[in-house]
């Protein structure tokens, strides 16, 4: 874990955005990373699209989990 250094207009955007989403600063902060990451790497997909593929690979990954669990 490190800190990030970040203008004071964007700590604003983020608190205020944070606040909506029920997420904490840091949270919201973390999203916008991953999401922005995810975006660079595939250009051609909408937010919705990679909202939908990370969705659909957490309950992948909860549903793994769970038939390890069950064995």
């Amino acid at each position: 874990m490190g800190l990030v250094k970040i203008d004071d207009e964007l700590h604003e955007q983020a608190r205020t955005a944070s606040a909506v989403m029920c997420r904490s600063i840091n949270a919201q902060a973390e999203f916008w990373m991953k999401i922005g990451r995810l975006a660079e790497a595939n250009p051609t997909l909408s937010f919705n699209d990679i909202v939908k593929q990370k969705l659909a690979l957490a309950s992948e990954s909860e549903e793994a989990s769970e038939t390890r669990a069950a064995a």
